[in-house]
Order: C-alpha cells, then structure tokens, then sequence
C-alpha cells in the first residue's frame, strides 16, 4: 500500500509562509492499494488537489471514499473534487453512518439560501453510499479494513488495513483517554493498533493545552507517544496539526515526541506527516 497525505491540517485550513512544510490543507489521504484501486480517506480541503491529479492519470475513476465523521473541516473539500463532476467516475461511499448525509449537506442550505451555489443533483459521478465498515469489514482486493469508534463529539470511526506484507492504521479526531466511552478507552485503542507497521494518529495539542481542550475530541503527543509504545508499532506519523501550530511548532513537537518514546523504552520512527509525502507499506 501508498499511503499518501493530500490534507494534514486540523479544524481550518491554514494556508501561509507558516504553514508550507507539513501543509495547511485539512484531512485527506489516499490509498493506493497493491491492485492499483484508489482508496480516499475524507474530503477535507486536501481533496481538490487530490481529484486534479486524478484526472491526470490513465485509470478509470472507479474510487472507495470513506468518512471518518462529518465535521466541517472533514469534508468541506468535496465540491472542489474535479471527478465528482465527470460522468464516467463512480465513488462508493462507506465509513461513517452519517457521511453521505454530511457530503449532500455541503451541497444543499436547509437554513440559509445562497449557502452553495451548485446543487447535489448537479454532480454528474455516481456517489453510492454503502455502510460496510459500520459494526463490520470491507475487503477490497486482498486488503481487509475494519474501524473502530472514535472518542470524538458526535461520533466517528478510524480505520485500519491489513494485507500479508503490512498493517496501517489511520485515526484522526480521536481523544485518547483512559475513561472514555465503552469501546473506546485507551486500552481499546492499544488492541486495535497492536502491531500495526504504521499508525497515523490525531495528535493536536500539547499536554499543557488540555486542560482547555478536554472533550474537543483530540489528543496530545503525550498520549500518542504512551499508545504507540504500547500497542508496538512500527512507525508513528503525528497528524492533524493544530491551526495555529507553525512549521517550527510541528518540528519541535515532533522532536518532543521522539524524545518521549525513547524515554518509555521504545525505538521506532516518529515523524510527523507533511502534506505531499507518500508512505509504503
């Protein structure tokens, strides 16, 4: 698998000269399967750089789409997605139980007129919504994903892949705490990443700004480095860089992160992700 970070960015996106090493474009990754097939993960503001190169390629615009939740900074990318508008692609839509609804909505101003100018009915791709990975698995040629809740306001789901050479793990907006709601404890999440060759986790804010930001639903690079070291994985990118958080500030926490790693008695790599990067596992 290539993994592929188009959105790196948290909450807004943050274009500017302070911005430009790890990106300011809010979530959006794809996921180049072994076969070739395209899987995308959310359509933040990364998405329309993402569907311009998609429609520079020689393949067939067939793609999985899958949401992780439907916060704004989540999928407010997708009117901007170039293949949406073209007649031959086809998106099957899976993740959370509430993404299509989200994805129309971006579309259609139940409360105020003149909230988007182009309706839903106007796109010309094929959107079928499909809820698979809802409380089970999809399996796309030979990689099996499955998701886990997400201790995050309203709701959402992480996911992971798993093929014979590698295991990724992908979890944004999702605060790390020891009494969570059922299912999503810390414990649960050191289960569900237990040996995964990658893990792509929220990791927003230092632990000296939690105590004005418990509940928002992220977590901080304490917390992530405690799960990587637990759940013995093979390498950590730090991912959905605060707003405000410089390309200096993502460096020094990335370097702080380290530090904490080694200091639980771990050595595995830690980095955090940068927009316009590709990982393989």
């Amino acid at each position: 698998m290539k993994i592929t970070f188009w959105g790196t960015r948290g909450s807004i996106a943050s274009p500017g000269q302070e911005t430009v090493i790890y990106g300011g474009n809010t979530t959006c990754l794809e996921i180049t399967l072994p076969s070739g097939r395209t899987v995308v993960i959310d359509a933040g503001t990364g998405i329309r750089k993402l569907g311009d190169a998609l429609l520079k390629r020689d393949a067939p615009l067939d793609l999985h789409l899958l949401m992780t939740h439907v916060h704004w900074d989540h999928l407010m990318g997708m009117p901007f997605f170039g293949p949406l508008f073209h007649p031959d692609c086809r998106i099957t839509l899976d993740g959370w139980s509430k993404g299509f609804d989200g994805l129309k909505a971006v579309f259609i101003g139940k409360h105020v007129d003149g909230t988007w100018p182009i309706g839903f009915d106007a796109i010309n791709a094929r959107v079928e919504p499909r809820q698979r990975l809802t409380g089970g698995e999809l399996r796309l040629d030979g990689i099996t994903i499955t998701s886990h809740p997400l201790q995050h306001p309203q709701g959402g789901l992480g996911f992971r892949f798993s093929q014979d050479s590698g295991t990724f793990v992908f979890l944004t907006d999702n605060e790390l705490m020891d009494d969570g709601w059922r299912g999503c404890c810390f414990p649960d999440f050191v289960r569900f990443c237990r040996g995964a060759d990658v893990l792509v986790h929220d990791c927003q804010y230092l632990p000296e700004e939690m105590d004005t930001r418990r509940g928002w639903g992220h977590s901080d690079v304490s917390s992530v480095a405690r799960l990587a070291v637990e759940a013995e994985v093979g390498k950590l990118v730090l991912f959905h860089h605060d707003p405000w958080r410089t390309d200096q500030a993502v460096t020094d926490m990335e370097a702080r992160c380290k530090m904490m790693v080694e200091e639980l008695g771990a050595h595995m790599e830690v980095q955090a992700a940068r927009e316009g990067t590709t990982l393989t596992v």
